[in-house]
């Protein structure tokens, strides 16, 4: 019989399915957002994180609770594994196409799936793992369908292969430290991390960090307040709610978002080969999210039984 822990841990909040779209969402429109800020990739990093951590800083501190050394601590593996996302994609991009960099990044979720089954107790049923594969496959899809030829090289995709396995630590830090700090807390002490990582980075880079002009000041508050407060806010509130492996899984619509996106507002193709892999993830995950939240709502009533007898 599963615990009752076993139960909480996969129990699946439907304010949380939501949190992680509006997340994943953000960050899928901030593909298109740094196209518009004239300033390199690590640049752009630090003055993101920099922005959203002083306003998120300053939130906390209006609420009587300051961001405190203990935060700083509790966030410092998942700042520091956020901030080597960062740098290892955005320096893998330079030597790789995107579309490598792209589909290795897409199998975070088979990384996370993996690693949330022994370390916290969630399963995966045969049903989701098989949906899950589909969504990773049509994730994969959607970027080499629509992919421009690029230059590969080795160290170019194991600069990627970092950047995977630091994206799946910061979302296993984060589950981690639910129980420790807030969320708000933890998005803060990331994001102080995060930008004390990049500054460095990009001076070492050659990455100019003078100040921005005004075009770029108005990408970089609408790219912080966007996939920066909003997204990573709500990210780290879903870790919470649902299953790590799904909010995981939804980051494969990071390539969807983008995709439409592109095709919006910069007038980039969108082939029919796209369109039907991401009908594919979308179905893949809508698929999951059903299975899952049924399992969820039965083992909610079998709590509430063994509840009752006691």
């Amino acid at each position: 019989m599963q615990t009752d822990s076993a139960t909480k841990a996969n129990a699946v909040h439907p304010l949380g399915v939501g949190a992680a779209a509006v997340a994943v969402s953000s960050w899928g429109l901030a593909t298109v957002i740094v196209k518009g800020i004239d300033m390199g990739s690590l640049a752009i990093g630090a003055y993101r994180f920099t922005i959203f951590g002083i306003v998120l800083v300053a939130f906390l501190a209006t609420k009587g609770t300051p961001l405190t050394a203990r935060v700083m601590r509790e966030s410092m593996w998942g700042g520091i594994a956020l901030g080597a996302d960062i740098a290892f994609f955005f320096s893998a991009v330079k030597l790789t196409s995107v579309a490598n960099a792209t589909v290795i990044g897409s199998l975070q979720p088979v990384v996370i799936a993996l690693v949330s089954v022994p370390m916290f107790g969630e399963r995966i049923s045969p049903r989701n793992l098989v949906l899950g594969a589909v969504a990773v496959g049509g994730a994969i899809a959607v970027v080499l369908f629509g992919a421009d030829d690029g230059t590969s090289s080795i160290t170019g995709d194991a600069l990627a292969v970092g950047a995977l396995i630091s994206w799946a630590a910061y979302f296993i830090f984060s589950r981690r430290a639910k129980e420790k700090i807030t969320s708000n807390e933890y998005t803060a002490g990331t994001s102080i991390w995060t930008a004390a990582i990049n500054i460095p980075l990009a001076i070492a880079f050659g990455q100019s960090l003078a100040w921005p002009s005004t075009t770029s000041w108005v990408w970089l508050l609408i790219l912080a307040f966007g996939s920066g407060v909003l997204g990573h806010q709500m990210m780290n509130w879903s870790i919470q709610q649902i299953p790590l492996w799904i909010s995981s899984t939804f980051t494969l619509l990071i390539p969807v978002i983008a995709a439409i996106a592109a095709w919006i507002w910069l007038n980039e193709p969108l082939s029919a080969a796209q369109v039907v892999a991401m009908g594919v993830v979308l179905g893949a995950l809508a698929g999951i999210i059903t299975a899952t939240d049924d399992r969820s709502t039965r083992q909610r009533l079998r709590l509430r039984l063994r509840l009752r007898r006691r």
